[in-house]
This record gives structure tokens, C-alpha cells and sequence, in this order.
């Protein structure tokens, strides 16, 4: 029999770029064992070496979690959908009517000037906020982790809704690739700090909340100290082990986790409060291998995405608020912006889950970086790297170099190398015979991760004349040839 299964955005390269495909089987292992044959490079990425669903990926059919429901021996019949749904860089019960009960017994003491009701007059008049929950309003506290695509919108309409204590957690400066979508930024910003900016334009929107700033990286050794002043925390972060430390934080201090996140043109929403519903361990118990999800800095990101998606986040920020409305606790919302496609699906709270299950064996924060797997990128050996102005020497000498260039069809059409030779690096494997064995290979990508990436795997293929470019084009741009468009 036939089912549709639904493929997400980072896990398309590897079956040909389809979105959706139509394979037979009677079961859920069935179906994926045939996609699995037709496209054998989605093995790893879906399924552990002894024949396991991996733990970052959930499959829904038709919208039910079947992770607890049998899994892959889960029955399918002609006509059903199977969602893969894996983490990405997560509830229909509302909060009780008085809302987290520090934010109500503030609000007793909340007076709100004329001023205030002129500016709220919309919220006032509205029979679901009136002044009882402006007062909540103000007297909420909220904290955004992340000043950056999400954070911006979040921040920009918390701000304007008259959310009276604004904390923001980032360490950045703004950079230009950051203006096509962080809507807090101005072209004149760029340099600078961004929380310096972001309180500055937070604060001209509205001069009766307060902002404040921490100019630090959240960690296992603050997290808890700085989210404890604070009602409902939102998570805008770009990073898996800031993901988790956000989330088993709000977890051990009983807070709600607002969690959003974007990939090119597909985002996620959902509230993660362990004490109404699942917590973002219950849907993603462990993180993906570093590397197998691209950064917005790889993939990209359409720019008003964040723009949706942090909208969103603040929407549920004030349900909580206002203890009202049905938030997005148990569900998680999908959106394709491509196809403007909004689905929600629901998430079970995972009596197993070592941070909020039935018998929790996570008790204090621990090591995220170790937890994700992430090592700081070992050191080439000085032989294996070149610097731009080095290569620059070595091809005005009429030197025989083979410039590999490993990125994406895309970014070659922004700018490449003269007489590079394009094979993005999951197609390395594949295309080692159009390699030279004679000459010198310089592999290089936008900045040198990638690269070093390729650089070592042909080195173990037995490859010995070949070097990585320091920096990619980016630094190429920078010291050799600023005619060549940076991005």
C-alpha cells in the first residue's frame, strides 16, 4: 500500500531534493526501510547502526506521535502521511486563570499612568486583556535568550505590548549579514554591541518598561542565576548546547520555555513547561551529530521567517502572561513559509525523560558542549593550510594548483575563485576521480570549516598534496581581492 512520507528541509539534499515521496509499506519501519533503499545516504541520518529511530528524529503519521505508539511497527493504511520531524540549530491545556502567581500578586500593585492607557487603549478595550491584564503586562518579567533573528521581533512586540521588565542574554556585535533580518539593526549599528543597540531601540518604543542587558554567554555556571529573576523565559538562541541548557534550566526552576527556531524557509514554535506538559527533552532527547544540521550561517535563512516565528514566540509570551488563551503547551507548530503551510502536531511528555519523567536523573546543569558532542575543531597541522595571501604568491608563479571549491551551487553564483573546480562537499565521496594526484589541491569554502572538513577525509583517502585555504574565500575577499562579494 502507499503512504506519503514528508521530507523537512535539512534532510532534502539527501533524497534529491524531493519534499515528498510516495513509498509502499504496511508499517512505519516498512515505509522508511524503502525510502531508506531508493535514497541510502538518509541511513545515518535517520536510523542508529543497529536499525533505531535516532533520538533527534520524530515521526508523526498523520499529525500523531508515534514515538511512544509502537514506533516502527506502527500500522499505516493507503492514503496516510508520515512526517519526519528532526531537531533543528519543539499543549492544549491553558495555565490556570491566575497565570504564574508571582506575575499576579505584582500586578495588584501595578498602576497604570494615562499615558499607558492611551497606549494600550487597543488591549484595553479588548475583553480577553483589559486593565487586569495590562497591569499583568507590566508587571511580567520576561527574558529573551538571544538578541538575533528570533529575538528581534520577540523583543521589538514584548516591548510595544508594554511587557515591564525586558532581559536580554547576548554577547555579539552587529555584523551586516545580520540586517536582512534582524529588525532590531540599523546599517549605522553595524560594529556595534548589540545589546547597546537593542536597549536603545527598545527603549525609544517605549520609555515606560525597563531593559536589561547581559553581555555574557549563557552557561551551566550563570544560567540559573540569571533566569530565576525572571517569569517566562523565550529562547531565540542558534545553537544545540544552549537549547538544552535553556531548557533544563526552566526545568529545574519551574519556568515556562518559549522556544522557537528556523532553518532557510521552515520553522518551529512551542512552550516547553514541564510542570503542564513535555519539556524540550521529551521531543528531542538527544541532539544531533555536529555538523549533520547546517547553521543559518550554512543553510540560510529566508529573512522574514524569524520575523513569523518570533512573532509567534511573543504571542505565547503573552498567553502565559495573561493566563489566558491555549499555548502551544504539548504541541509544536510547523511552518513551510515556501508553501505558507502552518501544522501543528502533538508532543507527549516522555514519562523516560531524564529531566522532567517520572523518575528524573538529571538534577543539576551539566556539560552542554560535552552532551552535543561539541569539541573545539582540532588544529590543522601548519602543512595543511595555506593563507590567502600565500596562494595568492603561489598562482602568480604559475605554481599548478587544483582549487577545490566545497560549497553549494548557490554561494559558487555569489562568488568563486577564478579556475576553481565546484564539488560541494557531500558529493566528495562520490568524486574523488575528478581529483589530480600530480598537482597541489587547495580546498577552500566561505570561512574554512567546511574545508577542513573535506581536507581531512581526503587526507585519510590517502590524498598528500593538498592544503586548506585559512579563512575561505571570506578572508580571500579581505586580504587578496575586495572586488570578490562577501556574504
Amino acid at each position: 500500500m502507499s503512504v506519503k512520507i514528508s521530507l523537512p528541509t535539512a534532510l532534502r539534499r539527501y533524497a534529491a531534493e524531493n519534499d515528498t515521496l510516495q513509498v509502499e509499506g504496511q508499517t512505519v519501519g516498512q515505509a522508511l526501510a524503502r525510502l531508506v533503499e531508493q535514497y541510502p545516504d538518509l541511513q545515518r541520518h535517520l536510523f542508529t547502526e543497529d536499525g533505531r529511530l535516532r533520538h533527534f528524529v520524530n515521526v508523526y503519521v498523520n499529525d500523531e506521535d508515534v514515538r511512544y505508539l509502537q514506533e516502527l511497527e506502527t500500522p499505516v493504511k493507503e492514503g496516510d502521511e508520515i512526517t519526519i520531524v528532526p531537531s533543528v540549530a519543539g499543549g492544549g491545556r491553558t495555565p490556570s486563570d491566575g497565570g504564574p502567581s508571582p506575575i499576579g500578586e505584582r500586578a495588584e500593585q501595578v498602576r497604570l499612568s494615562p499615558e499607558e492607557i492611551l497606549r494600550y487603549s487597543r488591549h484595553l478595550i479588548m475583553p480577553e486583556v483589559t486593565m487586569d491584564g495590562q497591569r499583568r503586562l507590566k508587571a511580567a518579567r520576561v527574558l529573551i535568550v538571544g538578541a538575533g533573528g528570533l529575538g528581534s521581533p520577540l523583543a521589538l512586540y514584548l516591548a510595544a505590548a508594554g511587557v515591564g521588565r525586558i532581559g536580554i542574554v547576548d554577547f555579539d556585535v552587529v555584523d551586516f549579514t545580520n540586517l536582512q533580518r534582524q529588525v532590531l539593526y540599523a546599517t549605522h549599528d553595524v560594529g556595534q554591541p548589540k545589546l547597546q543597540k537593542a536597549k536603545e531601540r527598545l527603549q525609544a518604543i517605549n520609555p515606560h518598561i525597563e531593559v536589561e542587558t547581559y553581555e555574557t554567554r549563557l552557561t551551566s555556571a550563570n544560567a540559573l542565576e540569571i533566569l530565576r529573576e525572571y517569569d517566562v523565559i523565550v529562547d531565540g538562541t542558534d545553537n544545540f548546547p544552549t537549547r538544552y541548557l535553556v531548557n533544563d534550566a526552566c526545568v529545574l526552576l519551574g519556568k515556562p520555555n518559549v522556544y522557537g527556531s528556523i532553518f532557510r524557509f521552515e520553522g518551529q514554535a512551542s512552550v516547553f513547561y514541564a510542570k503542564q506538559g513535555p519539556c524540550y527533552r521529551c521531543l528531542y532527547p538527544e541532539p544531533p551529530p555536529p555538523g549533520l544540521v547546517p547553521s543559518c550561517a550554512e543553510g540560510g535563512v529566508l529573512g522574514v521567517l524569524p520575523g513569523i516565528i518570533g512573532a509567534i514566540q511573543a504571542n505565547e509570551t503573552i498567553k502565559l502572561i495573561l493566563g489566558r488563551g491555549e499555548p502551544l503547551i504539548g504541541r509544536l507548530l510547523l511552518l513551510d513559509a515556501w508553501r505558507m503551510q502552518f501544522r501543528t502536531v502533538r508532543v507527549r511528555k516522555d514519562p523516560r525523560c531524564p529531566m522532567c519523567g517520572e523518575h528524573p536523573t538529571i538534577r543539576e546543569l551539566i556539560d552542554y558542549e560535552e552532551f552535543c558532542g561539541v569539541t573545539p575543531e582540532p588544529v590543522l597541522a601548519e602543512e595543511l593550510e595555506i593563507t590567502p595571501r600565500q596562494l595568492k604568491e603561489h598562482l602568480d608563479r604559475g605554481e599548478p594548483i587544483f582549487l577545490l571549491d566545497v560549497r553549494e551551487p548557490h554561494e559558487w553564483q555569489i562568488a568563486h575563485l577564478p579556475g576553481a573546480k565546484l564539488i560541494p562537499m557531500n558529493r566528495i565521496p562520490a568524486s574523488l576521480h575528478e581529483l589530480p594526484t600530480t598537482d597541489e589541491i587547495v580546498v577552500y569554502c566561505k570561512t574554512g570549516g567546511r574545508s577542513a572538513q573535506v581536507l581531512r577525509f581526503l587526507y585519510n583517502a590517502g590524498f598528500r598534496r593538498i592544503k586548506n585555504l585559512k579563512g575561505g574565500i571570506d578572508r580571500w575577499a579581505v586580504e587578496v581581492d575586495p572586488s570578490v562579494p562577501r556574504y
